[in-house]
C-alpha cells in the first residue's frame, strides 16, 4: 500500500517504519527534515503547523496516512484537506490521557473522556474522523518509554539512581500507572492496517500490567544495574500540584491504568516487552548512550520542600 507517514523519524516513527518497510509497503514520510531518513522511503520536507508548510501534499493520494504527531482537530483536518481521506485507513495515535477521572481501574475504550483534558483535541479528532466516515485505528497509550524517547518519564527515574539522589514520590508511593515500550506500540499500529475489523475501532495500548511508583523505581534500579534497596525514597505532599501535571515529577500524581484486552484480542497482539525488559532496553539503547553528567534536580527541591 501507499502510506504516508506524519513524522517517521523519531520515537516511535522509527519502528514503525522497519514494520512497514519490511511488509513491503511504499512509504513517503512528511518531515522537517532535521532527523536522518531510513532507505527505501519518500520524502516530502514541510511543517505541518502551518498551511504554507503542507502545500506539498496537495493532491497526493495515499491508501493509509499514520498520523502519530497530530495534536488537535485541525493538526489531522488540515493534512487530509490537501490529500484526500485515506482509501485504507487513517491511523492515529491518540492518547489515554482523554480518559475523565475515574473510581473505576483499569480503564476500557468505553470510559467517559474528559473535554478539559490537555488532550481533549484527539478525543475531537476521532470523533470527527467517524462521523465524516473516514476509516481510522486510533490508539491511547498511556506512558510509551524506551529508546528516542523525548519525554521524561524513564529518564527521571534514572538521572537520580544513577546519581545516587534520593527519588521524590508521591504519598506512600503506592499509587498505580502504566508503561509500554514503544516497539510494541509500533508493532500494533503495523499490524492494524492488515486487520479489516480493526476499521473505525479504538485501541488502549499499553504494557500488560499497572505498576505501584514504588514498584517503578524498584525496575528502574534494576535495569541501571543497581540494588532497590540501596535507593532512598521521599515522600512528598501532592496536594497543592495538579494531579494530571508532569512537571516536578513526570507522571500523573493519580492512578493511570487502562485495559488492553481489546486489542490483545482483535489484533492477535501481545506486548513483547514486560515492564523490566522495557526499562532494561531503555537504559542499555538510550539512556546509558547519552546520560547526563549533571542533570538538573533543583525541581525535587521545590517538592520535598514543600
Amino acid at each position: 500500500m501507499k502510506i504516508l507517514v506524519m513524522g517517521g523519524t523519531r520515537f516511535v516513527g522509527r519502528p514503525l517504519v522497519t514494520h512497514l518497510l519490511a511488509a513491503g509497503h511504499e512509504l513517503t514520510l512528511f518531515t522537517r527534515g532535521r532527523q536522518p531518513l531510513p532507505e527505501g522511503v519518500e520524502h516530502l520536507a514541510g511543517d505541518r503547523s502551518s498551511e504554507e508548510g503542507l502545500i506539498v501534499l496537495n493532491g497526493r493520494r495515499f491508501d493509509v496516512i499514520v498520523d502519530s504527531s497530530g495534536r488537535s482537530l485541525e493538526d489531522s483536518r488540515r493534512v487530509i484537506d490537501r490529500t484526500g481521506a485515506p482509501s485504507h485507513r487513517l491511523v492515529y495515535v491518540s492518547s489515554a490521557g482523554v480518559y475523565a477521572d475515574s473510581e473505576l481501574w483499569p480503564l476500557d475504550e468505553d470510559s467517559p473522556t474528559d473535554p478539559a483534558s490537555r488532550h481533549a483535541g484527539k478525543a475531537e479528532t476521532e470523533t470527527w474522523l467517524r462521523q465524516q466516515g473516514i476509516p481510522f485505528t486510533s490508539f491511547r497509550p498511556t506512558y510509551i518509554v524506551g529508546p528516542g524517547n523525548y519525554n521524561p518519564v524513564e529518564r527521571w527515574f534514572f538521572d537520580r539512581i544513577v546519581h545516587g539522589r534520593p527519588v521524590p514520590l508521591p504519598g506512600d508511593g503506592s499509587t498505580i500507572t502504566q508503561l509500554g515500550h514503544v516497539a510494541d506500540l509500533a508493532a500494533a499500529m503495523a499490524r492494524c492496517i492488515e486487520v479489516d475489523a480493526a476499521a473505525n475501532r479504538i485501541y488502549n495500548c499499553s504494557g500488560a500490567k499497572g505498576v505501584t511508583f514504588r514498584g517503578l523505581v524498584a525496575a528502574a534500579a534494576r535495569a541501571c544495574g543497581k540494588d532497590p534497596a540501596g535507593v532512598e525514597i521521599r515522600s512528598f505532599d501532592p496536594a497543592g500540584l495538579d494531579k494530571k501535571a508532569r512537571k516536578a515529577f513526570p507522571l500523573r500524581l493519580d492512578h493511570f491504568l487502562t485495559d488492553i484486552q481489546r486489542v490483545r484480542r482483535e489484533l492477535a497482539w501481545e506486548p513483547a516487552f514486560d515492564l523490566e525488559a522495557t526499562l532494561a532496553d531503555s537504559y542499555a539503547n538510550d539512556y546509558q548512550l547519552t546520560m547526563p553528567t549533571e542533570p538538573d534536580f533543583s525541581g525535587d527541591e521545590a517538592l520535598l520542600a514543600g
